[in-house]
């Protein structure tokens, strides 16, 4: 259970296992989807909690907030670098270059507050009852599963950097624990629901590090955090209209 113990401690907050060779950190892949079960658990019964107390609004603040603190901002970090990077340079060069530079520019900026807002509105325009706890769990899963499809689906950009761990030491065993991972708690919370979830959260993911790829000649550390809030986002929004779909021609929940 050391590649678990490995995807816990770079995916969260939780010192569980510091260090670990290059092998360990390649097959802490697999896990990236059970890992995001769980950070979704945390949320559904933070929400669970407040939502007795807090009005609808505040609740959504503070699960913004609590995915931010327990990923260490990891993937959004990634994501607001990618966007300096991708948008503010015009030869792969220059791109890799701003990718490195630590300082946050324009791009950057305007990405993040538009992330945060997007992902605040939708944690707060979710649908009532069992369907938003489901979701709330599912989404940070199926997420994290898109970013262990684009590491195995696309180069890496440089010969050093955060993200050569995942690649040395891979494995296709690793998608399948994954994708199964991700599978089974889908069809298992939300039925068919769930599968096309993860189906679109899939498509999307491969379709942006196709993107990236072909600006920068293969995917970054700092790319591979923006598939995860891009696919988060991706899988909230299409639960939300999946959830009032059903509600509006069936008047029951998913299942």
């Amino acid at each position: 259970m050391r590649s678990l113990r490995m995807a816990i401690s770079f995916l969260t907050v939780l010192p569980v296992a510091p260090g670990g060779s290059v092998v360990s950190m390649a097959s802490a892949r697999a896990y990236f989807p059970l890992v995001g079960l769980g950070l979704g658990g945390i949320l559904a019964g933070l929400d669970l909690a407040a939502r007795e107390v807090l009005p609808p609004m505040v609740v959504g603040t503070l699960l913004v907030i609590a995915l931010v603190v327990l990923t260490r901002a990891i993937h959004i970090e990634g994501f607001l670098d990618a966007c300096d990077g991708l948008f503010g340079g015009f030869t792969r060069e220059r791109r890799l270059e701003i990718l490195r530079d630590s300082h946050v520019g324009a791009f950057a900026v305007v990405g993040g507050a538009s992330l945060l807002m997007l992902k605040w509105s939708l944690l707060v325009g979710l649908p009532g009852g069992d369907e938003r706890t489901y979701l709330l769990i599912l989404f940070p899963c199926l997420s994290r599963f898109g970013m262990l499809a684009t590491m195995a689906a696309f180069p890496y950009a440089r010969e050093q950097g955060m993200g050569t761990v995942f690649q040395a030491g891979r494995g296709w065993w690793q998608i399948g624990l994954g994708l199964t991972t991700a599978m089974v708690a889908s069809v298992l919370l939300i039925g068919g629901a769930g599968a096309i979830l993860l189906g679109a959260a899939l498509l999307v993911s491969l379709m942006f590090g196709r993107w990236v790829t072909g600006l920068l000649g293969g995917m970054t550390g700092d790319t591979y955090g923006a598939v995860d809030e891009v696919a988060e986002v991706t899988v909230l929004i299409l639960g939300i209209i999946l959830f009032e779909v059903a509600s509006e021609l069936f008047q029951s929940p998913l299942s």
